[in-house]
């Protein structure tokens, strides 16, 4: 579902802001139209912003299938990045959950590989994948205090919660940077990358919707209502529409032809997939709204050229 109107989107990023501090920065720039098409980048810059992600991935894959990270499994692929914050191992005790989490963490393995080895990579971004975070987030996606606070790695339903839009985003990059590409290499590459990514989203959303209607302990809240509420959030960060929805719909308006209420894949009104810019990407991870304020995800920054044109930016 669309955000209501631009107050409501205001008000979410204001809060979102008061949180993570340097409020009166945000307060001038939350109002600046939002970035919504495509940027000049070089090939390599593309593909290497969304190592960002891959990055992100991996570590919360990694430590919730085995407790231990890129450092332990492959500590070459970080370049000599600094450990994530707060990641550990999840309480899964659905074996179907354990299992495909432990193939994903994996396949994150290789896709961190491959990007280095086609187009060089750079050091692994701080990351905070902390419960701290993960509460505030899921607060302000369900627009009230969660009690006690979310955590992911409480449950298999909340750890594949947490993990609903980390493969959406990196397919979205994928596909709004392929058309773009000018080398073979490059669009070869995204184009592998882009059919793992979307695979993971749609087996991460079908484990989902499998339970669509059951209540998520310790919480009266289903399902599905987690995932409209987490969509919602950030199609607001996002600023550029509706590119994400929960995966049971309202009504038939966003279902596939319109008539279907089931949203297993989420896609546009022709049944395609979405596509975000890389500004759009960083509001996001962010969780600020505003490509220029790192916070979220990567409370430093994220790396790379296309992450660092827009703190410059900001800085000058």
């Amino acid at each position: 579902m669309a955000p209501s109107n631009s107050c409501f989107s205001s008000v979410f990023l204001v809060l979102l802001a008061l949180h993570f501090s340097r409020i009166h920065q945000v307060m001038s720039l939350i109002i600046t139209p939002p970035n919504c098409k495509p940027i000049e980048a070089t090939d390599v810059d593309r593909v290497q912003f969304a190592l960002n992600l891959e990055f992100c991935q991996a570590e919360y894959f990694l430590y919730g299938a085995f407790g231990k990270g890129l450092d332990s499994i492959s500590p070459n692929l970080t370049a000599g990045g600094p450990p994530p914050i707060g990641v550990q191992k999840a309480l899964l005790l659905n074996p179907e959950v354990a299992r495909i989490s432990e193939e994903i963490a994996y396949q994150q393995v290789g896709n961190i590989r491959s990007i280095f080895e086609t187009v060089g990579g750079f050091p692994r971004p701080l990351l905070n994948l902390s419960v701290t975070l993960w509460a505030l987030l899921f607060d302000l996606a369900l627009k009230k205090p969660l009690i006690p606070p979310f955590n992911p790695y409480r449950n298999s339903l909340s750890f594949l919660l947490a993990a609903y839009a980390m493969p959406d985003l990196a397919q979205t990059s994928y596909v709004s940077s392929i058309s773009s590409f000018t080398t073979n290499s490059s669009s070869s590459l995204a184009s592998k990358l882009l059919a793992i990514k979307a695979g993971q989203s749609a087996v991460i959303r079908t484990l989902l919707y499998q339970n669509a209607t059951q209540f998520v302990p310790p919480y009266q809240i289903t399902v599905a209502e987690f995932t409209k509420a987490i969509s919602e959030l950030t199609n607001i960060l996002g600023k550029c529409g509706i590119k994400s929805e929960g995966i049971l719909l309202d009504n038939t308006t966003l279902g596939a032809e319109n008539r279907t209420t089931s949203n297993v894949l989420s896609a546009d009104a022709n049944s395609l997939s979405y596509s975000r810019t890389e500004p759009e990407i960083l509001r996001i991870v962010y969780g600020t709204g505003n490509e220029h304020l790192p916070s979220g995800f990567f409370p430093k920054v994220a790396n790379g050229n296309i992450a660092k044109r827009y703190l410059d930016l900001l800085a000058s």
